[in-house]
């Protein structure tokens, strides 16, 4: 019998060195939204709800008794000049994250049907070369309804020229944001995105194939004739 392969454990893998960012995230105490205290830096953060908005009771009750086993969002803030390229030297020297979840919760005190004091906040100060990384495990990992399934709580209010962009799901949901009613609809009605939502959270078990019935068992016409004795 030849031997089983083994495949050695490389610890600087990009998955691994995901899952300790992820790791090093979710073992960071909870904040409220935003933090108290302003701090500097840029990095991923992961918000949670525990409200009693009806289309998300099944995330809510993940997250109540301390659990906060299921954020509802997760983000990524760089560092200013970020997109531009290049590696940075030294700790960020801007309130890049405490900033960008500030955001969020402006967003949140706007929408008529959310309470800020329902969520709470966890984030990371990192360096940048792996912010995106650790998002892109997050989203993968934990699949928050709203980076996959209800966009735009993250938009920016649009530039004049985009205001021909459609309304975001979130802002259906949760209308209050003064700048989300001058663009366009979205297309689909709020009734539809909470059974999309619905559809989403509570998927509905698979379908097990049909087994064919057996084929039956005919006699030879001779046996048939003998009354059944060959």
């Amino acid at each position: 019998m030849r031997p089983r392969l083994e495949v050695p454990y490389n610890p600087l893998d990009k998955p691994h060195l995901a899952e300790s960012v992820v790791a090093a995230l979710l073992g960071r105490d909870l904040e409220p939204l935003p933090p108290d205290v302003t701090f500097l830096g840029a990095g991923i953060y992961a918000i949670y709800y525990t409200g009693d908005f009806p289309a998300y009771s099944p995330i809510a009750a993940q997250n109540r008794r301390g659990r906060y086993a299921q954020p509802i969002y997760v983000g990524k803030a760089t560092p200013p000049g970020g997109r531009r390229g290049g590696i940075g030297e030294g700790p960020v020297e801007s309130a890049t994250i405490y900033g960008r979840l500030r955001q969020h919760a402006a967003s949140i005190e706007q929408a008529g049907n959310l309470d800020l004091t329902d969520f709470a906040c966890r984030y990371l100060v990192l360096d940048d070369v792996w912010i995106s990384l650790g998002e892109n495990l997050l989203i993968e990992r934990f699949r928050p309804l709203w980076n996959v399934v209800v966009d735009g709580f993250g938009n920016h209010t649009p530039g004049r020229g985009r205001l021909g962009q459609r309304r975001s799901a979130w802002d259906v949901l949760h209308p209050g944001r003064a700048w989300a009613q001058l663009v366009q609809p979205h297309g689909l009605t709020e009734a539809a995105l909470r059974d999309r939502i619905a559809a989403f959270l509570d998927p509905p078990a698979p379908v097990e194939p049909q087994r064919r019935p057996p084929r039956p068992t005919t006699l030879p016409l001779f046996a048939q004739d003998n009354g059944g004795v060959v």
